[in-house]
């Protein structure tokens, strides 16, 4: 009920243009208070500590999403209302006309057809399941069956086409997250400054929870967005205030995410510096900028390091890989030889600075292309060592390293067993079910008809996760499911990377939400983080409409 009708005289324009802007704006600020209670509220909310974190979180996500639904259909009745006594319905039919087929090239974009589809993938799912009940609440796995996917995907429709895009939302978010992240740190000095560890049921196992977000891979995944968020910000921030607290944000992110203490973080970490030259490289102000992160983080390293040894009957501890990284930071020498190399660019471009301004753009060097080879060349030698250990058994070669190179079922906490029976009871799946899976989150159903004595024996626990969130999808909304999310990941990401230049927030939260999709192939999709993926999406796509239709 946007678009503009064409009154008969000045006056009724006026009106016309008043109501429409009157709309648009109620609209807004329904979709905004919802915004405002996920970015603030959710991630702090607890109940009992721990022990019903997962259901406090999705009950109170669940709630707000159906409050904002529920609002909505009064709201439009009021529009129309209004619309029919003044206007004739003109606005109405109009925006109805939108909905027309005939108007859906313009009205939607890939981006909605592939979340429409997901969602609708979903849905055949959950009603040719041998487990319906459970694949629509979700209540045998993690809550992520049918009612929260749908939640997600009309959450996603709203903001994404009802709301105006306002940056504020997201400096409120890195302020929540910068929070949740000092408490994250506190606990690594085991001060319990949230007192979850000083109660009578307390167990040894809290160690393995941090923050007000509960297990430590899902508490990495969150510090992931807001890593991806802050680092990308203070990259592309050209004032220097806005600098000082986005690099104030990406050092605690940092500190963080690696006293996470989770395998997954490492993932996310990668993706920063992997994809970030793609957006940083086309000038010499972003190669500096690319290198002080590095020195950044490096220098982040070396501190925790240090701090290990100086507080070891303190702290918790890192877990192997901060050792390997930190063992190679100070075999090279890389902290000072990266804050070396950001003294030289950066005199380099003070000299060579052109009128244009600085760090201007050169049609004779071109990193992108290089940093494109030297990715492929690293790609082609991460397969080989991985054949070389996997294949030709040089497991000794390579010391620590190989615990990551070696796959087998004990691989990544016994994720490689976990993997191997999922995909063993794919192939047993009859071909109705491998298009469109077991039912959404009905994981653990499946295990309880096939390997549940085998996968107890074994792991020592239930099992009802794939600890894979693209597998997971493979095995519970099929390969249709997972081809359709993952085609909703790709338009998203390219019509993101399409639209970088219109404002810093954009590739912001290009970078957030690729960190948590590459962590998230060897950790769990939930409704304590995973809202923060779509939200952040359907803000970004909100960003976009302006020069995408």
């Amino acid at each position: 009920m946007t678009m503009m009708t064409k009154p008969q005289n000045n006056t009724e324009q006026d009106e016309s243009r008043r109501f429409v802007q009157k709309c648009s704006s109620v609209m807004n600020d329904a979709v905004s208070i919802a915004i405002f209670i996920l970015i603030t509220v959710f991630p702090l909310i607890l109940h009992n500590s721990y022990y019903d974190i997962l259901e406090t979180k999705y009950q109170y996500y669940r709630l707000c999403i159906l409050a904002l639904l529920a609002s909505l259909p009064f709201i439009v009745l009021g529009m129309v209302s209004i619309d029919l006594k003044k206007f004739q319905g003109q606005h109405t039919n109009d925006f109805l006309s939108r909905l027309h087929p005939r108007n859906w090239k313009r009205t939607f974009s890939a981006v909605d057809v592939a979340a429409f589809a997901f969602w609708l993938m979903a849905g055949i799912s959950t009603l040719q399941s041998n487990f319906r009940q459970e694949a629509f609440w979700g209540n045998e796995g993690r809550f992520s069956g049918f009612l929260l996917l749908t939640l997600y995907a009309a959450s996603f429709f709203i903001i994404s086409h009802f709301w105006k895009f306002n940056g504020a939302f997201l400096e409120l978010f890195l302020a929540v997250s910068m929070l949740m992240c000092l408490f994250g740190i506190t606990d690594y000095f085991q001060m319990d400054i949230l007192h979850f560890r000083k109660t009578s049921t307390a167990t040894a196992a809290m160690i393995t929870y941090t923050s007000t977000i509960g297990n430590i891979n899902t508490y990495t995944a969150f510090v992931s967005i807001f890593m991806g968020l802050s680092a990308t910000l203070f990259a592309l921030e050209k004032t220097h205030r806005k600098q000082i607290w986005y690099y104030l944000c990406m050092v605690i992110s940092f500190i963080a995410i690696l006293m996470g203490r989770s395998d997954s973080a490492y993932l996310s970490i990668a993706t920063i510096f992997v994809l970030f030259p793609f957006l940083l490289f086309s000038n010499r102000n972003g190669i500096k900028r690319y290198l002080i992160i590095a020195a950044t983080f490096s220098t982040v390293v070396q501190l925790i390091d240090i701090t290990n040894e100086w507080f070891v009957d303190i702290v918790i501890g890192v877990e192997p890989a901060f050792e390997i990284i930190a063992n190679l930071c100070k075999a090279l020498g890389l902290t000072p030889l990266l804050w070396i190399m950001v003294v030289l660019v950066w005199l380099y471009n003070k000299k060579h600075d052109t009128k244009t301004g600085e760090g201007s753009k050169s049609s004779h060097f071109r990193p992108v292309h290089i940093w494109g080879i030297f990715i492929l060349i690293s790609l082609f030698i991460a397969c080989f060592l991985f054949a070389d250990v996997n294949l030709w058994g040089h497991t000794e070669r390579y010391g620590p390293l190989s615990q990551y190179l070696l796959f087998n079922d004990s691989w990544g906490s016994n994720r490689g067993y976990i993997w191997r029976r999922s995909l063993w009871m794919y192939n047993k799946m009859p071909l109705l079910h491998k298009l469109f899976g077991c039912g959404p989150d009905t994981y653990g159903c499946l295990v309880s008809k096939t390997i549940i004595f085998e996968a107890n024996s074994y792991l020592g626990s239930y099992l009802d996760n794939a600890h894979n969130a693209f597998l997971q999808y493979l095995i519970t909304i099929g390969l249709a499911g997972l081809t359709a999310y993952m085609v909703f990941l790709g338009t998203s990401f390219f019509r993101l990377f399409k639209n970088r230049k219109q404002n810093p927030y954009i590739p912001a939260i290009l970078i957030a939400t690729c960190c948590y999709a590459f962590q998230s192939t060897i950790n769990l999709d939930v409704p304590i983080v995973t809202p923060f993926l779509w939200l952040l999406l359907a803000m970004g796509m909100a960003a976009c409409k302006k020069t995408v239709p």
